[in-house]
C-alpha cells in the first residue's frame, strides 16, 4: 500500500474536477445548458471570479491567486464559497502538478466542499477520498479512515478503497475494524472468483501481532493455513504462535513439543535447528524415544549435517537413556493399578515418543478415567496420538476437550492441521 503521488492525484483532478461556468445571473438563465450549479453570486465575487477562471485558463496562477483571494474575502454565502473554493482547488492542483503546491494547501479547499451544500453530490466521495489520501500521506490515520468511509458511503468507487479504509484503521488501533473490512476484501474477492493473495492474510497477522493482539492474531493465523496450507506456512504460523519469543501464547517446553510433533507430521520442520531443539526439549521431557527418532529423521533428510556435533551428543544421551529405561511393559502393568493416572500419563508419552501409537491412546484413556492429572495435557496428546494413527475423527474429538488456555488455542491448531494438513 503506497504513499499516494501528489503529481498523479494533481492529474485526476484537473481531468474530472467540477466545471466552473462563473457567469451573470441574467447569462446563467439564458443558458440553459450552462455546466456545474447554478450560483447567486454578489458582484463582489463575481467579478474576481471570472477573473481568476479565465487566469487558470491561461495557467497564470499568480493572478488567479489574487483574483481568489479576493472572491474569497468577499464570499458570504454557500454560493460564493463554494465558486471561492472549487476555484481554490482547481489553483491548488495546478501548483501541485507544477511542484509548487502542497496536501496542506490542497486540503483546505476540500475540507470546505465537502461540508458545503452546493457542491454536487457526485463530487462529495471523490472530494473525501482525496482528503484520505493527505491524511494517510500525513500518517493522521484516524481522520484518513474515517474520509475513505465517508468517499464509500457517498458512493464513491476505487479498486484500493477497502484496503485504504483498513489499512488506516489498523493504523490507527481500530484492529477490530480493519479485520472486518479484511473479511469484506476477501469475501467479494472470493465471490469474483478471485484468490485472495497471501499478503492480504499476512498483514492482519502482522498488524495484530505488533499491536500485541493475540486473539486476533490467532484467528488469522488460522485463516492463513486454512486458506495456504503449505509447509512452509504451517510453519511460520505455528512459530508465530507459539515457538518464538513474542509469540502470540507463552508456552512451557511440553506445549512446544507438542507444536513441534504438528511440524513434524506435517513434515514441515523445516532445518537443523527445528530438528535439534525438538530432540533436546524430549530429551529433557524424559522421552528419549522420540528424541532419537526425530534427530535420524533429520539426519537421513538432509537437515542435519553428519558433522553436527550437537547431534551426535543428543542421540548418544538418547541412546543411554533409552538404554536406562528399558522395557515399558513393567511401567505399563503398574500404571494401571496405580491409585491416579499420573503413572499412565507418563507411560503413554513414553509409548507416544516410540511410536507405538495404540498403547499410548490406551494409557492416555486410563490416565484421564483414574485422574489427578493434567487432563488439558492428557487430551492434547491423546489427539496427537490418534491423529498420528490415522483416526481424526477421534482425534478431533479429544481436541475438542481440551478447554484452559494456551492449550485450547494449540489443540485448535491441531484441529485446523486435520482439516488442512501442509501441501507442497
Amino acid at each position: 500500500m503506497k504513499r499516494f503521488t501528489n503529481a498523479l492525484f494533481a492529474a485526476a483532478l484537473l481531468a474530472g474536477g467540477a466545471s466552473l461556468a462563473v457567469q451573470p445571473a441574467a447569462a446563467q438563465k439564458k443558458d440553459k445548458k450552462a455546466e456545474g450549479p447554478a450560483l447567486k453570486l454578489s458582484k463582489e465575487v463575481q467579478a474576481p471570479a471570472a477573473a481568476a477562471q479565465t487566469a487558470l485558463a491561461a495557467n497564470d496562477l499568480a493572478a488567479a491567486e489574487t483574483s481568489i483571494a479576493q472572491a474569497e474575502a468577499a464570499a458570504k454565502t454557500d454560493d460564493e464559497r463554494y465558486i471561492s473554493a472549487a476555484l481554490r482547488l482547481n489553483l491548488e492542483a495546478k501548483k501541485i502538478g507544477n511542484n509548487q503546491g502542497s496536501d496542506a494547501a490542497l486540503a483546505v479547499p476540500l475540507k470546505v466542499l465537502v461540508t458545503n451544500p452546493k457542491t454536487p453530490p457526485a463530487d462529495i466521495g471523490r472530494y473525501n477520498y482525496e482528503l484520505g489520501r493527505i491524511a494517510t500521506n500525513a500518517k493522521d490515520n484516524a481522520a484518513a479512515a474515517q474520509y475513505f468511509a465517508a468517499a464509500q458511503a457517498a458512493g464513491y468507487t476505487n479498486p484500493n478503497m477497502s484496503l485504504q479504509i483498513l489499512k488506516a484503521k489498523a493504523d490507527a488501533g481500530d484492529l477490530a475494524g480493519a479485520s472486518a473490512e479484511m473479511d469484506k476484501v476477501i469475501a467479494a474477492q472470493t465471490a469474483a472468483g478471485q484468490k485472495p493473495g497471501e499478503d492480504l492474510y499476512r498483514f492482519m497477522i502482522a498488524k495484530s501481532n505488533q499491536k500485541r493482539n493475540g486473539a486476533l492474531t490467532y484467528q488469522w493465523l488460522k485463516k492463513y493455513v486454512e486458506a495456504y496450507p503449505t509447509a512452509k506456512n504451517w510453519r511460520d504460523v505455528v512459530t508465530t504462535f507459539g515457538l518464538t519469543s513474542g509469540g502470540v501464547a507463552t508456552l512451557d517446553k511440553g506445549q512446544k513439543v507438542d507444536l513441534f510433533r504438528l511440524l513434524r507430521n506435517g513434515k514441515a520442520l523445516a532445518d537443523q535447528y527445528d530438528y535439534e531443539i525438538y530432540a533436546q526439549s524430549a530429551l529433557d521431557l524424559g522421552i528419549p524415544w522420540e528424541a532419537k527418532s526425530v534427530l535420524n529423521e533429520g539426519k537421513a533428510a538432509g537437515k542435519i549435517p553428519a558433522s553436527s556435533s550437537n547431534a551426535t551428543s543428543l542421540l548418544q544421551l538418547a541412546d543411554k537413556s533409552i538404554s536406562n529405561e528399558g522395557s515399558l511393559s513393567g511401567l505399563e502393568t503398574r500404571a494401571k493399578a496405580a491409585a491416579n493416572g499420573k503413572l499412565a500419563a507418563s507411560t503413554a508419552d513414553a509409548y507416544l515418543g516410540s511410536g507405538n501409537y495404540a498403547k499410548a491412546v490406551e494409557l492416555y484413556r486410563v490416565a484421564l478415567q483414574k485422574g489427578q492429572v493434567d487432563a488439558d495435557a492428557v487430551n492434547t496428546r491423546l489427539g496427537i496420538a490418534l491423529a498420528y494413527s490415522g483416526d481424526k475423527a477421534a482425534a478431533r474429538t479429544a481436541f475438542e476437550a481440551v478447554k484452559g488456555q494456551p492449550r485450547a488455542d494449540l489443540a485448535g491448531l491441531w484441529i485446523e492441521y486435520l482439516d488442512h494438513p501442509p501441501v507442497g
